[in-house]
């Protein structure tokens, strides 16, 4: 990981127009689901189109350790042999889970209700993240955390030898958070709720149901979001399409949206309403983005994205559409400093709590960047540059931060002066094809000496 390994100083300049198909990796959230469930499924699972980033992978040993058979058989192409919904065995081994809190928090779920002790650890940035918010769940089913002050990794969880059932409510909007009750969930008899205020991201309750689980997803008399899970299902294993991830596809968006002249397509996107918040967003700002040749894949609505350069104007982010579009604010505050006038982000806090404190880092860089922001602990205001406005000219800290890098790393592309960033090795994580994908665009895209 890079944390642990020499820094990658990377930069990006102007040049001409992007031209050309941007096949970006698979879904990063459904990759992670697709290799667990397999694993508690009974018997072979077929997975094709998983995103092979470090994140992924991470999950992939971690399920092995657990003691399922996770293969792989081509570029994207896995089987996994699951041991069944209460099969896992205790590992023998610290889980590592690298930078992925989606992997660590999700599988922590996955063995809550499992009789024995599993010990989790992550890279310096996952080392920094609150996991109480998933532990304390987690202990409403009889499941135990010993660890740091904070609930922090490296940690051990003791799991329920006898779990029951919990009815949740989570306080804060995670698909995460929600994820990780349900997989608990499944080794527990009875049923299994969790509401929440606002919708998040649905893979679980969609991919659970591919698998043959009962689950059951309502709004309440108060407008609250509840599903309803019937533990200790017997999975059912599948061949599991992994749409592109919607996520990744936002950097070569972004980068056509500001480079003058751009012209791509973005084959086959996720377009999950509960995942398409930045793209309704765009359009909003005056985006040209034709979504093109709608269908279904692995249970999931795609499209393929045609997106070419266009006059941008600042909005206001309604913060509901937040948990919709979470990962996807620090680059659109680079769309926004490309804008004209001002975009406010509202509701937004989560961001200080992911791989690194996103509204800080991407503040701090824009401004060393020539670009205007405010931030609140809520709220982040860019003040746009227009077209052709932005100076760049700086080196940007990525905190150990994939998105952050990569974000940076698009605003170089229209900037009038290089962008660097101080390390591109995370970017692995999420999308280790970015470099080549983005220079085979006509991206000017490269690694420092």
């Amino acid at each position: 990981m890079s944390s642990q390994a020499t820094p990658i100083p990377m930069s990006a300049r102007r040049r001409g127009p992007l031209k050309g198909t941007a096949a970006v990796p698979g879904d990063k959230s459904i990759s992670h689901r697709a290799l667990i469930f397999g694993a508690m499924a009974v018997g072979e699972t077929k997975i094709t189109g998983l995103l092979e980033g470090e994140d992924v992978l991470d999950t992939a040993r971690a399920m092995q350790a657990l003691g399922a058979s996770v293969t792989r058989e081509g570029a994207g192409e896995w089987t996994v042999h699951g041991v069944g919904v209460g099969g896992f065995s205790e590992p023998e081994t610290v889980i590592d889970c690298g930078n992925s809190g989606t992997g660590v928090r999700l599988i922590m779920g996955a063995v809550a209700t499992h009789d024995f002790c599993t010990t989790f650890t992550g890279d310096g940035s996952l080392r920094k993240r609150p996991m109480a918010r998933v532990t304390d769940p987690l202990a409403l089913f009889g499941a135990r955390a010993v660890g740091r002050s904070g609930g922090r990794l490296p940690l051990t969880l003791v799991g329920a030898a006898d779990p029951v059932p919990v009815d949740y409510m989570t306080p804060v909007p995670s698909a995460q958070v929600k994820s990780a009750v349900l997989l608990a969930g499944l080794n527990a008899p009875g049923r299994t709720v969790v509401t929440e205020r606002e919708p998040t991201r649905d893979h679980t309750e969609r991919m659970l149901t591919g698998f043959g689980a009962e689950v059951v997803t309502e709004t309440t008399p108060e407008g609250f979001h509840r599903i309803t899970l019937i533990g200790r299902p017997e999975l059912v294993p599948q061949e599991v399409a992994v749409p592109r991830d919607p996520s990744s596809a936002a950097f070569p968006v972004a980068a056509a949206l500001i480079v003058g002249g751009s012209d791509i397509l973005v084959p086959g996107v996720s377009q999950n309403p509960t995942r398409n918040g930045l793209y309704t967003t765009l359009v909003e700002m005056g985006a040209d983005i034709a979504f093109e040749n709608p269908r279904e894949e692995g249970g999931e609505p795609v499209a393929d994205l045609r997106v070419r350069a266009s006059a941008l104007r600042g909005i206001e982010v309604p913060p509901d559409r937040a948990a919709s579009m979470i990962d996807e604010y620090p680059i659109l505050s680079v769309i926004a400093a490309c804008a004209e006038g001002t975009t406010v982000m509202r509701g937004v806090k989560e961001l200080r709590v992911k791989e690194s404190d996103r509204i800080d880092a991407m503040a701090r860089g824009l401004e060393a960047c020539g670009v205007a922001v405010e931030e609140e602990e809520d709220t982040l205001v860019v003040h746009g540059c227009g077209p052709d406005g932005v100076k760049g000219g700086a080196v940007c800290a990525t905190r150990l931060d994939h998105r952050i890098a990569m974000s940076f790393l698009v605003l170089g592309m229209a900037a009038r002066e290089q962008v660097s960033v101080d390390d591109g090795g995370p970017i692995a994580t999420s999308f280790p094809t970015f470099e080549k994908l983005m220079t085979g665009l006509g991206a000017d895209v490269s690694r420092d000496n």
